[in-house]
């Protein structure tokens, strides 16, 4: 457990360098979104997305990391747009996020929702910039085109609005199979998919095979949906002190969650047997996937 601990922090410390040299900087009369930009990814937070990514390149063989870096940022700025956007008063209306003030409550509302469109647009800038190594060419496109169908309406941006058109308790005469089956969807959109992407596109640029991509996309879903279930877990029974932002967000919202669907005792053992699924997909690869497993059961299992 040291020893993967270690690791981590490496790979956190390398990432966050990374995001560093490519966040934007200048004096043009446009500075203070830079400034709104910067001020949101580096509010903290774990940097899974290209950890993952990075694990995934890693696992593969990857030969050269130049490529993947755009990527790395690429995929933590689109997480942090929808953070951005997410806490804004028309959507879930919260003034802290990561244990500080949000973006809109600090630059205002108007400045916080072009920031969380500068990052969208700067993060496919920042993507795009990998063509310049001038190699496997053919590899960045497919990773270019996964970034963004992973992000877009069949992905995180389509959850989102499932999430927004009120999946709520208020939804009576619906059979809880059939609710599950609507939540897990949701899911499968609005979280998953940014994983799914992290992994599929580290394999994509390291140049794993097609069946291999389909698994790691596979693995991003099961694991997606474990990690939510977990968030919903967490909304109950940590504190704000400990997550950084405000637990019962979902109960005030009267938004339909694992926890008020199936109790938290069945939302545990859902999570628990999504990842032992998980972990068996990795097996199976047949690649060095130790630090990634050990990954992908910290994610599940975190307290915050």
């Amino acid at each position: 457990m040291e020893v993967f601990s270690g690791i981590r922090q490496e790979h956190k410390a390398y990432i966050d360098r990374v995001i560093n040299l490519f966040l934007p900087e200048g004096n043009e009369p446009q500075r203070k979104i830079y400034e709104a930009m910067s001020y949101s990814v580096l509010a903290g937070g774990k940097r899974l997305r290209p950890m993952l990514m990075l694990a995934a390149y890693n696992m593969f063989e990857g030969e050269d990391r130049e490529i993947v870096e755009p990527f790395m940022t690429a995929i933590e700025l689109i997480h942090t747009y929808s953070l951005v956007h997410d806490d804004l008063p028309a959507m879930d209306n919260d003034e802290y996020r990561r244990g500080r003030k949000t973006t809109h409550a600090v630059y205002g509302e108007a400045l916080g929702i072009l920031a969380g469109d500068a990052l969208l647009n700067y993060a496919f800038e920042t993507a795009c910039k990998a063509f310049q190594k001038g190699k496997h060419l053919e590899r960045i496109a497919r990773a270019v085109s996964v970034l963004g169908k992973k992000s877009g309406i069949y992905g995180m941006l389509g959850g989102q609005v499932v999430d927004m058109e009120g999946f709520s308790e208020r939804l009576t005469g619906v059979e809880k199979e059939e609710l599950k089956r609507r939540l897990d969807y949701m899911y499968q959109l609005k979280t998953g998919a940014l994983l799914e992407a992290s992994l599929t596109i580290g394999a994509i640029l390291a140049g794993a095979t097609d069946e291999e991509i389909d698994k790691m996309e596979h693995l991003g879903g099961i694991i997606g949906l474990a990690f939510q279930i977990q968030d919903d877990i967490l909304d109950v029974t940590s504190t704000t002190e400990v997550l950084g932002k405000p637990v019962l967000s979902d109960e005030k919202n009267n938004k339909l969650t694992y926890v008020s669907l199936l109790g938290i005792d069945k939302s545990r053992e859902e999570v628990e047997a999504l990842t032992k699924e998980g972990l068996l997909i990795l097996k199976n690869l047949n690649w060095d996937s130790g630090f990634l497993e050990e990954l992908l059961v910290s994610l599940v299992n975190r307290k915050f």
